[in-house]
């Protein structure tokens, strides 16, 4: 049964409402989200690119600037090993981009998953030797391929990290202790030592921010940064950041360009969705753009989502617009299949106990198990992970819970896993079909979460009478957007403008 709880959080939203110009209840709303002190509130308010910090604040910028730098002078051959979800595929062009634009030699690669699986593998990097590749850049993935970058590095190439999954660590009496790879320079704002004050950045940011520094360095017109913050906006929404400071910020000025971009292949993707005429928002890129993108690193291979971003012609960028589109129809299709039979093997089994739930879908495809963990997680307000059938191994991906840190748990039970890693919300692993039911197991046997932890919570701001709205305050509510993640979600919103609806209509006598 839910929990409804009223947010308490104090403030004088009388004098903030007059300092700001805004409604005492939209002060709440910015207060509920731990917006607090003047600075940060003109920021959530009205916040510009120029207040963004400098690339140069995180930990090994000038290293890894100075490298490239030194590459480009040497005409280097580089590589740049991204990822095939919607943050991997807007990282690898956002590099792609910038470093052709300051004359590197470069060449990109996004892993298959299926066929390669996430991240650098051994073949990848025999790959690249075999290709004359010099450098290595990585986006999105790395950070926890010590041993694939020690092979790199004996083989003589040089490997730049970019990335902003959690820093594997081990714990050494009673602290925890980083365990980097050997990679020539890091950027990944999560190292517990990195000055950078945004930890929160997907893979994306942290890309525009290494492209920001070598432009910076090569005497590129700051202007031309403009052409990356609609990239970021998507990546950002669609890898589900917190939408506050810098990401805020990068998320409402990609927002604004989006509808007039210049990129080919984003136009054709708005017209595919019959966007042409509408107000394009996060809610758009969380739940109709983002999952096109994301469909062909899902269902076939995410190099045509690269492809439509570098679409160089109408047609070209029409054509593959129109591809993702039906591929995202058809991973709708697939998903609601892949829900249900896990609700049936959870409901029929001695799963429905489990604080942590483990389902196995062998027949699944398994790029669709973190989108059927995150139903599950929904709809039974638990942990959840979604285990299917691949070549050698089960692979799948987990969902959570705000009072459930994902990592740290897979972190207990790293013995049973071939490769994790992840966030407190969200993680990826591969796992030896026989160890699944000893995974399920020991996670439920190290699970803390209590009943309550375990009900859902719905969070009201502000009780108030109905009397209370008008149009005014309704159309204030504009200024809170880009929506948080929660407000994103398609029932809540429609539930809200049903609501509001009936009573500006005057249904419902004010």
């Amino acid at each position: 049964m839910e929990k409804w709880v009223i947010a308490a959080k104090r403030a004088d939203f009388n004098q903030i409402g007059q300092q700001f110009h805004i409604d005492p209840v939209i002060a709440r709303l910015i207060r509920n989200r731990d917006v607090i002190g003047e600075d940060k509130i003109r920021e959530y308010l009205s916040g510009t690119v120029q207040e963004l910090p400098s690339p140069w604040l995180m930990k090994d910028m000038e290293k890894a600037v100075d490298i490239l730098e030194k590459k480009i002078s040497q005409k280097a051959k580089v590589r740049i090993i991204g990822d095939y979800d919607i943050d991997g595929v807007t990282s690898t062009y956002i590099l792609m981009k910038g470093l052709a634009r300051i004359g590197a030699d470069v060449d990109t690669y996004i892993p298959d998953r299926v066929a390669d699986g996430y991240g650098i593998h051994a073949h990848l990097i025999e790959r690249a030797e075999t290709d004359r590749i010099d450098t290595i850049v990585t986006c999105d993935n790395g950070i926890a391929a010590a041993a694939e970058i020690q092979m790199a590095k004996d083989k003589g190439m040089t490997v730049i990290i970019t990335d902003h999954h959690e820093v594997p660590y081990r714990e050494e009496k009673g602290e925890c202790q980083m365990v980097l790879p050997p990679a020539d320079a890091i950027l990944n704002p999560k190292q517990y030592d990195c000055p950078y004050p945004n930890k929160n950045l997907c893979g994306a940011v942290v890309a525009f921010k290494y492209i920001a520094a070598l432009y910076e360095r090569f005497g590129v017109p700051a202007e031309e940064l403009e052409d990356y913050y609609e990239l970021a906006a998507i990546a950002t929404v669609g890898d589900v950041m917190d939408l506050q400071g810098e990401n805020r910020i990068l998320v409402k000025e990609g927002l604004c360009r989006l509808k007039n971009t210049k990129n080919q292949g984003l136009q054709e993707l708005i017209r595919a969705n019959s966007l042409e005429d509408a107000k394009i928002t996060a809610y758009h890129i969380g739940f109709v753009l983002g999952p096109c993108i994301n469909a062909s690193g899902r269902l076939d291979t995410a190099a045509r989502s690269l492809a439509l971003l570098n679409a160089k012609t109408k047609e070209e960028a029409a054509r593959l617009a129109g591809d993702l589109t039906a591929l995202n129809q058809s991973r709708k299709a697939l998903t609601e299949k892949g829900k249900e039979e896990a609700i049936r093997i959870i409901e029929t089994t001695e799963l429905k106990n489990d604080r942590v739930l483990v389902v196995y879908l062998p027949d699944c495809h398994e790029s669709l198990a973190g989108i059927i963990a995150g139903r599950i997680r929904e709809k039974y307000h638990r942990p959840a992970f979604v285990l299917t059938g691949g070549e050698t191994s089960a692979k799948g991906s987990g969902r959570s819970i705000e009072s459930y840190s994902m990592y740290e748990e897979l972190v207990k039970c790293a013995d049973l896993m071939i490769q994790f890693g992840g966030h407190p919300m969200a993680a990826g692993l591969s796992i030896e079909e026989k160890n699944i039911e000893e995974f399920r197991r020991r996670l439920n046997v190290n699970c803390t979460l209590t009943d309550e932890e375990l009900r859902p919570k719905i969070v009201i701001d502000v009780p108030m009478p109905v009397s209370y709205i008008t149009k005014e305050l309704v159309e204030q509510i504009s200024l809170l957007e880009p929506l948080e993640k929660g407000i994103q979600n398609r029932s809540l919103r429609r539930k809200i403008s049903e609501c509001l609806i009936t009573v500006l209509s005057g249904k419902i006598k004010m």
